[in-house]
């Protein structure tokens, strides 16, 4: 059998990369990626068979990962974040069911860390709590959906991460999102740009009222962002970092006495 990994990268560049990615990358002949998270990755996977293309070329390079692992060739397929989390995996099991090469392909994912738990991590405690991640890119997933389940999280009180929030062309459902916000109370907002990539990466703290004010001209959201709204427990430190109180200090005092 030929073997294939879906290889989750992390969050940009390669500080989020598992030890068990980085064992499996060394093990691969063949790498097929986006071109963008091949260049950062450039010192990883020299002296390898490189496959890459540009974006909406998804389904090619996993046609591609799939034939070279069919081959023979040891092969991984680079999901930047996790490639769970709007990554390759679905689209590569989907594939390889819809051929029905189980028999001839062995197939490994790996998991990575995403930008909305390392943009939490670098910012304080905001994600203790339940939360939602939601996409607003509507070109796989119908308009409506994404509204609906924008609505039903905030009004379910989750925190909720939101990825991929608009584009210059692709802004509808960035303006949706905005309305529901503005129908709620005002709430702590984390906007998360290129996290990961040290030289660009930027994290602001902020409200949801003031996304809402800036709508959709707000200098810091665009598709290399991540957003994360807090939820009505959601706030800030004494400096200046964000906290989602898991709700020990409800229950017990701070020497770890039941609270009566």
């Amino acid at each position: 059998m030929g073997k294939l990994y879906i290889l989750s990268s992390g969050a940009g560049g390669t500080d989020y990369m598992s030890v068990e990615a980085l064992d499996a990358l060394k093990e691969c002949e063949v790498v097929v990626s986006y071109k963008k998270y091949a260049k950062e990755l450039s010192s990883l996977i020299e002296n390898k068979e490189l496959y890459t293309s540009g974006m909406t070329k998804e389904i090619d390079r996993c046609n591609q990962a799939i034939e070279f692992a069919k081959s023979g060739k040891t092969t991984c397929i680079i999901s930047n974040g996790d490639a769970n989390v709007f990554g390759m995996a679905t689209l590569i099991v989907e594939l390889i069911d819809e051929q029905n090469v189980w028999s001839e392909i062995e197939l490994i994912s790996i998991a990575g860390v995403t930008s909305f738990l390392a943009a939490a991590a670098k910012i304080g405690a905001p994600v203790s709590q339940d939360f939602a991640i939601i996409s607003l890119s509507d070109r796989l997933t119908d308009i409506n959906m994404i509204d609906k389940r924008v609505r039903a999280t905030l009004q379910s009180d989750f925190i909720v991460g939101i990825y991929n929030p608009k584009s210059q062309k692709r802004i509808l459902p960035y303006q949706n999102f905005l309305k529901a916000l503005s129908e709620g109370e005002e709430k702590v907002a984390i906007i998360a740009s290129n996290v990961g990539r040290v030289e660009k990466e930027k994290i602001t703290v902020t409200t949801t009222t003031d996304l809402v004010e800036q709508d959709i001209n707000h200098p810091e959201v665009t598709m290399s962002t991540i957003i994360i709204i807090g939820n009505s427990n959601t706030k800030l430190t004494k400096n200046g970092l964000v906290l989602t109180p898991r709700g020990y200090l409800n229950k017990y005092s701070t020497s770890g006495e039941l609270n009566l």
